[in-house]
């Protein structure tokens, strides 16, 4: 047990447009090199992309698409007895978070549209529609928790 004090989670400040910290979170893990305002013209562009497209509210699809790619349980490699095995746990919901935003944009960088706008709003609508790389990713990691059901009781 750390003998050190437990960590403050820092409360994110809420975005200005929506007013929302998810998107605020959303946002830095977009970013690269710090440029926050080049993160936020991608990723409104892409929302208003979305409307112009499905006449549904932007935030809505996004909220819908990142709550379809939150992982419920994933595989965590434990050593037993100089054997490894990928054991089945429950993923924390900070975590469930991280992981639906982290697999939200690898996913919509791969894409083959022109700019990371479309890329993204591509991949927002068809993960709200529960399909797309990043709802694969999520289905691949269940079943890989699935097939290791029988390592389950190798949690700790």
């Amino acid at each position: 047990m750390s003998r050190r004090k437990k960590i403050q989670k820092r409360e994110r400040p809420p975005d200005s447009v929506y007013n929302d910290t998810t998107v605020t979170y959303f946002l830095n893990n977009l970013m690269k090199k710090g440029k926050k305002s080049t993160a936020e013209k991608v990723f409104y562009g892409a929302l208003e992309i979305i409307e112009k497209k499905t006449s549904q509210k932007g935030v809505e699809v996004f909220h819908k698409a990142l709550s379809n790619v939150k992982p419920v349980v994933e595989v965590k490699s434990r050593r037993v007895g100089g054997a490894t095995y990928q054991v089945p746990v429950e993923v924390r919901p900070n975590r469930r978070n991280a992981l639906a935003v982290r697999w939200l944009i690898l996913h919509s960088r791969k894409r083959s549209e022109h700019s990371l706008a479309e890329k993204l709003a591509g991949e927002f609508m068809a993960a709200s529609k529960n399909e797309g790389a990043s709802i694969k990713k999520r289905e691949d990691t269940h079943r890989m928790a699935e097939a290791n059901k029988a390592f389950a009781h190798f949690r700790w």
